[in-house]
């Protein structure tokens, strides 16, 4: 059975931790998804991560969408979310247009950065499931830091704090062990970008796996290695010989 809110919600009644990672491609999908994932994340993380973005806003609402179809077609399990990319809800009516396209295209619920009230109240009243983000907001923050560091800021993003005074489901992503689940970047867990997160643990080194197989591709390329016999299907012997035949002629005409 496909997972919904309900059964988010009730996973943090009962104490039980949310797993969420970010996805933007069909075969990673389809491994999340098997893998027992709850939730699957299309994040604007995209831009960065994929796209070769300096930063997030450079997102647009069509890349999204376009990430977005692929992830659908390889999640059948895991509740699929969305990101509402940079200035595409900046009032009421931009922001319910942007999310029923996202809904359209597969997403089961969305995301938006910032303290947007009204917009979380006017899409939830449309009939649209929204995840809200505080703390450290690449559409909003040009550079990427740790927030809630002082008595002031803590107050309203210390995540033990938000999360026990909450009834609905936190997702923390360098918000310490005790908001209701994790989310992190894909590429940050495998190992494939080549950073120093103190947020991230890599789960793999999937990187250096990559580049290591390409390096031998090329080698073997290059020195006749591959393709083998084994790599080639033959031709019968009576057709081969009718090709054979066919060049001779075309040749000597």
């Amino acid at each position: 059975m496909a997972i919904n809110m309900d059964y988010l919600h009730s996973k943090k009644r009962n104490a039980q931790k949310i797993t969420m990672l970010t996805c933007y491609d069909y075969p990673t999908a389809v491994l999340q998804d098997k893998a027992g994932l709850d939730v699957i994340f299309v994040g604007d993380s995209l831009g960065t991560n994929e796209l070769g973005y300096e930063r997030e806003i450079s997102v647009t609402l069509d890349e999204i969408v376009h990430h977005l179809k692929a992830v659908r077609r390889g999640v059948k399990e895991a509740y699929l979310l969305a990101d509402m990319p940079y200035k595409t809800y900046e009032n009421l009516d931009m922001a319910l247009a942007t999310a029923k396209e996202l809904i359209f295209n597969g997403a089961d619920g969305v995301k938006l950065e910032g303290m947007e009230e009204e917009v979380v109240s006017h899409l939830h009243k449309n009939g649209i499931e929204v995840c809200g983000h505080l703390g450290y907001n690449p559409q909003l923050h040009e550079k990427a830091a740790v927030q809630g560091k002082t008595f002031d800021t803590a107050k309203t993003l210390l995540g033990k704090m938000i999360t026990e005074n909450l009834n609905i489901p936190t997702i923390g992503i360098g918000a310490g062990r005790f908001t209701d689940g994790q989310v992190l970047i894909v590429q940050d867990m495998l190992g494939i970008n080549p950073f120093d997160l103190r947020h991230s643990k890599n789960f793999a080194n999937i990187g250096q796996q990559m580049l290591e197989a390409f390096q031998m591709y090329a080698n073997e390329v290059e020195n006749g290695k591959f393709p083998q016999i084994s790599n080639v299907r033959n031709m019968k012997e009576e057709e081969r010989e009718k090709l054979v035949s066919w060049n001779s002629i075309n040749q000597d005409v």
